[in-house]
């Protein structure tokens, strides 16, 4: 595929689907409550979704991409060294292919993107388990497999999550697919939705960037103006050609730096106190307004004496203010 496929396939739908092919939906039904799974188990889930399965092989010409994109481009390197491993040594691990849901006679991928995308490059057949199964736990076995063997970056997981929630995916099934919990994917969300997809398909896949990171990115791309900057910088000499890191590094810098930083409430000033002491120091007060709220903190030896009488003559009190004159 086509670089310029790839980066068109990154948000929506993927470029190589044949005409007709696209689902009018994919919304899940019956999911169940947000499980936790550990890394290992998650290893072990994919591992046993392999087992025991006959390994076919099949033109790869016959396969088309997941109905959700879980890649940005920008693993060039990781890509070609690959390649290079399957053409001297074979494909030692199968992809996972379910029958193509919509179209006779052809295969989509659950997870192997990488691995058919060489099969096809260098003219051959891929190694591959085929498993009939439902749109559910095809995102549940996409997800699981690339978050046990750490392979996406954390923007690539929020815009896979976002993908997923665009096509009407329950949030509880991209939890688990992602092992997060409601929080985190909340936030994830919160970066794919801010951030414009068109500068994070320039930055791709980023992988040394983290979460908090991206968090303070999408804060400066809340702001239009400071994403007009960053549309400048795309359009900059020469940034193409740098890596996914470096990209975001100096996108992250240069708009800190010419842009507006995230607004800030202003702290409202305390409005001032004052004290109040009497009986040559054996009581003394603290006394301030607070909004709404007036307080008044008494210490020293007579405090809760006089506490205590100021509170059984409160009404008393209450009365005699009522009957003083206006100022």
């Amino acid at each position: 595929m086509a670089r310029k496929d790839l980066l068109k396939s990154v948000i929506g739908q993927p470029t190589d689907t044949p005409s007709g092919a696209r689902r009018s939906s994919y919304a899940m039904r019956g999911a169940s409550k947000s499980m936790k799974v550990s890394i290992d188990s998650l290893a072990e889930h994919s591992k046993r979704l392999m087992e025991g399965e006959t390994i076919v092989e099949i033109d790869p010409d016959l396969v088309d991409v997941s109905f959700v994109n879980d890649r940005l481009t920008g693993d060039d390197e990781a890509y070609e060294d690959l390649k290079a491993s399957i053409k001297a040594s074979g494909q030692d691990t199968p992809v996972l292919l379910r029958p193509h849901p919509d179209v006779a006679d052809r295969y989509m991928v659950v997870f192997g993107h990488r691995r058919v995308r060489v099969a096809r490059d260098i003219g051959r057949a891929v190694r591959a388990v085929v498993k009939e199964m439902d749109d559910e736990a095809h995102v549940l076995a996409q997800g699981q497999e690339n978050t046990a063997r750490a392979d996406l970056s954390f923007i690539e997981k929020a815009l896979f999550a976002r993908n997923l929630v665009d096509l009407g995916q329950e949030k509880d099934v991209i939890q688990r697919a992602l092992t997060v919990d409601g929080t985190l994917l909340s936030r994830m969300l919160s970066v794919a939705q801010t951030v414009p997809e068109k500068i994070v398909t320039a930055i791709g896949p980023a992988k040394q960037i983290g979460r908090d990171r991206w968090e303070g990115f999408k804060k400066l791309m809340a702001d239009e103006a400071n994403q007009g900057i960053a549309y400048r910088i795309l359009k900059t000499e020469g940034f193409d050609q740098l890596d996914s890191d470096t990209k975001f590094e100096i996108m992250h810098s240069k708009v800190e730096e010419a842009g507006k930083g995230p607004k800030r409430r202003r702290a409202k000033a305390a409005p001032p106190k004052r004290t109040w002491t009497a009986g040559e120091g054996r009581i003394k007060g603290v006394i301030g307004r607070v909004g709404r709220a007036y307080n008044i903190s008494l210490t020293s030896n007579d405090s809760t004496a006089f506490g205590e009488y100021l509170s059984e003559n409160l009404d008393q009190l209450y009365a005699d203010f009522l009957k003083k004159p206006d100022p």
